[in-house]
């Protein structure tokens, strides 16, 4: 992850803490479920610790990682957990520590030659790497085409490299690692639309047009969106793309 990219999730961090989904527990447990041991975690790329406490609720010990320090500094205190800032090259545990790096909604951030032989360094015996994605947000057809209209039209151009492999849910991501299979549900949340509001802002393309001088992309499709969105609380769901595999 480049340093510009660091500063603008600095920036947004506040927005992350308080409006990105929390992960289903289920995703966890299927993913521990992969696990020979329980014992270390390394979470990498973890932001403010949305997947934190249910890793947390699986394995003893996690070290959670992420190179925004404003991000850290949202993360909440956590039995078992250390949080520290640091990148995915290189990691606080010994050789052969990690029962499983688990990375959430980052990976396409890394450099992934680096990460994997870090990886592969602080894997213990039988170790799983997991790798999770949620692509855009899918409430009706109404509200999905003004998401839509945000995505591909308003922000052409403003998203950094690494975003397309959301758009392929990582089927296209490097994956050096014996790969094993795995179900897990998508990301749900109930919301009225000022939620919606709040996370499409903490989009890392919202503060692209921003930091260009362009204005407040939300501002573009807020209006249409709350009329399809409407006065009710929705739900939404975030299809999730999955790679699991063990690093020997």
């Amino acid at each position: 992850m480049s340093e510009r990219i660091h500063e603008r999730f600095d920036r947004v961090a506040e927005g992350y803490a308080a409006y990105r989904p929390s992960c289903p527990p289920e995703l966890i447990r299927k993913i521990a479920s992969l696990c020979r041991n329980h014992e270390q975690v390394w979470e990498p790329g973890c932001g403010s610790g949305q997947v934190t406490p249910f890793l947390a609720s699986a394995f003893d010990s996690v070290l959670a990682t992420d190179p925004a320090p404003a991000a850290i500094a949202q993360a909440p205190a956590i039995k078992g957990v250390r949080f520290e800032v640091g990148d995915a090259s290189r990691c606080s545990l010994g050789d052969g520590k990690a029962d499983l790096i688990a990375v959430a909604q980052a990976s396409h951030w890394f450099n992934m030659s680096v990460f994997v032989e870090e990886a592969r360094r602080v894997a213990a015996p039988d170790a799983v790497v997991a790798l999770w994605c949620y692509d855009r947000p899918r409430v009706s057809t109404e509200v999905d085409a003004v998401i839509d209209h945000l995505y591909f039209d308003v922000l052409k151009g403003c998203w950094d490299a690494g975003r397309e492999h959301i758009d392929t849910r990582y089927t296209d991501l490097s994956f050096p690692f014996k790969a094993l299979d795995v179900e897990v549900p998508d990301y749900q949340a109930s919301w009225t639309v000022d939620g919606m509001l709040g996370y499409l802002r903490t989009w890392s393309a919202v503060d692209v047009v921003a930091e260009r001088g362009d204005g407040d992309a939300i501002a573009v499709i807020e209006s249409d969106l709350k009329r399809a969105w409407g006065s009710e609380t929705r739900t939404v769901c975030w299809p999730v793309g999955i790679r699991a595999g063990r690093t020997w």
